[in-house]
């Protein structure tokens, strides 16, 4: 559920280019917090996807090599990010497996993001990179699931609604990018993933 100050009807508007600069800032912060132990921090979401609609909030993902409840939350709330508590924000099946996670919120009245944190080698991990490389190579699928979201939108006020009905059509679309991956010879460690990587030196 979203925190009192983000609870808004979801709108989806038309792709922004300063996305990419916000995103860029966010993640110096994140890897400021977290240093190393971040093995890499990438863009996410629809907002990583060039000409793609979405909601004015920046998915980051950060990849870890594996999740310290304590470490990770004590870092990222000692620089205002909230914890997000339901659980779904704390497990999620990817690939039929289940994966732990975290999902942060910003500070309040900062710029609306979501910040997950997951294990590099996890399958959820390899999901949000294989769905946003997916979307951004694809020009016929990038244009239907923009326009999906924007009829969702407009259909269905309640943030939380949202978010759940779009998770099973992600899952659809996503047989449709593991079959350009095969062909393409797609993986998460390709060149195709454009993160920020631990800092050189």
């Amino acid at each position: 559920m979203p925190f009192p100050d983000e609870n808004a009807p979801p709108t989806v508007v038309a792709h922004r280019p300063e996305w990419q600069a916000e995103f860029g800032q966010l993640a110096e912060r994140l890897r400021g917090a977290l240093g190393e132990d971040a093995v890499a921090i990438d863009h996410i979401g629809s907002t990583s996807v060039p000409g793609l609609q979405a909601k004015d909030c920046i998915d980051v993902q950060v990849r870890v090599g594996s999740l310290d409840a304590s470490r990770d939350v004590a870092r990222l709330t000692g620089i205002g990010f909230r914890l997000r508590p339901e659980p779904w924000n704390t497990t999620e099946v990817s690939f039929g497996t289940q994966c732990r996670k975290r999902v942060f919120a910003p500070p309040v009245g900062a710029r609306s993001c979501n910040v997950h944190v997951r294990e590099a080698d996890g399958p959820n991990a390899r999901f949000a990179l294989l769905f946003r490389d997916y979307l951004r190579a694809d020009d016929p699928a990038r244009r239907a699931w923009g326009d999906f979201k924007e009829r969702l939108a407009l259909s269905v006020p309640e943030l939380s609604s949202y978010g759940r009905i779009k998770a099973p059509a992600a899952t659809v679309l996503l047989g449709a990018a593991e079959r350009w991956a095969a062909d393409v010879g797609w993986s998460a460690d390709s060149g195709w993933t454009a993160g920020i990587g631990p800092p050189s030196g």
